[in-house]
């Protein structure tokens, strides 16, 4: 008897390796994804002009990124600091404009909302959007890997159907993007708003404001993601790196005491064996 729906996500046609370069642009959801690849030692840009919800501003974001990272550090070689995945959340259609510029702002600033004007993208203009987007990344780098997820988290400020209106539009944009192209590296899907609303329906795995999800649902995405995407090597990564970063966040009684410094002694020994298995990994 089953309980509840699980959502297929198969297999990627792509691998994370150990440590790999990554770069997350969108919702606070991909805020705390990224966070969790952070943490976890892979080398990850997440939000860089902070966190964007709408496909104009996450083509905003990725437009800077891309155009400050060739003069970052001339001393360096280009594929040195360039990501090889880009994660691509979105949460809203809504945007803003400037009424005296007509642009769309990423960030009111703020500012009095009289100066603004709200409006709601289309399918056809999220897909334009994404596709500038994903034309811009593949400029920087034309093997990157681009996985594209629809945030979760509900708004309420537009309502709660509203909400599911704009969830519905970006899908679908996302759809039509990743049926039209016909590129050698495709686009890649990751159902993170699947996840949450069919596996995960239940309040429990929410946060007090009912909307935003848990910390045991944030953790859940992230065990189905390493699942769909990371290689064995990676895999073996996050259980070698686990209980040395579990060592690491240890707040002792007494930091000065003889027992501590050889558990920290023992622990930097660990870590150094680990950085010659992975060159790339840095504390």
């Amino acid at each position: 008897m089953e309980f509840r729906t699980i959502v297929e996500t198969g297999k990627a046609d792509f691998l994370i390796e150990p440590c790999e370069r990554l770069l997350f642009v969108g919702s606070c959801f991909a805020d705390s994804i990224g966070r969790r690849f952070v943490e976890e030692k892979f080398r990850t840009t997440v939000n860089p002009y902070g966190v964007m919800y709408n496909p104009a501003s996450v083509l905003h974001t990725v437009e800077r990124f891309c155009n400050g990272l060739t003069g970052k550090d001339e001393r360096r070689e280009l594929p040195d600091v360039l990501p090889s995945v880009a994660f691509l959340t979105l949460g809203t259609t809504h945007v803003y404009r400037l009424k005296e510029t007509g642009e769309i702002v990423d960030n009111c600033q703020k500012r009095p909302a009289s100066l603004f004007q709200e409006e709601v993208l289309t399918v056809d203009e999220c897909a334009d959007y994404l596709q500038q987007t994903v034309n811009q990344l593949r400029r920087m780098n034309p093997e990157i890997n681009i996985v594209l997820t629809v945030s979760p988290i509900r708004y309420r400020k537009y309502g709660y159907h509203g909400s599911q209106l704009s969830k519905a539009t970006l899908l679908l944009a996302i759809d039509q993007l990743i049926h039209q192209t016909s590129d050698i590296i495709p686009l890649h899907y990751f159902p993170a708003y699947e996840l949450v609303q069919d596996e995960l329906r239940d309040y429990r795995f929410y946060k007090e404001d009912m909307l935003h999800p848990s910390e045991q649902a944030v953790e859940y995405i992230w065990e189905r993601l390493v699942d769909w995407c990371f290689s064995p090597a990676a895999k073996e990564f996050l259980q070698e790196w686990a209980p040395l970063k579990a060592a690491l966040s240890h707040r002792p009684f007494d930091a000065e005491s003889e027992e501590y410094r050889a558990f920290m002694d023992k622990t930097m020994l660990k870590v150094a064996e680990l950085q010659k298995k992975y060159p790339t990994f840095a504390l």
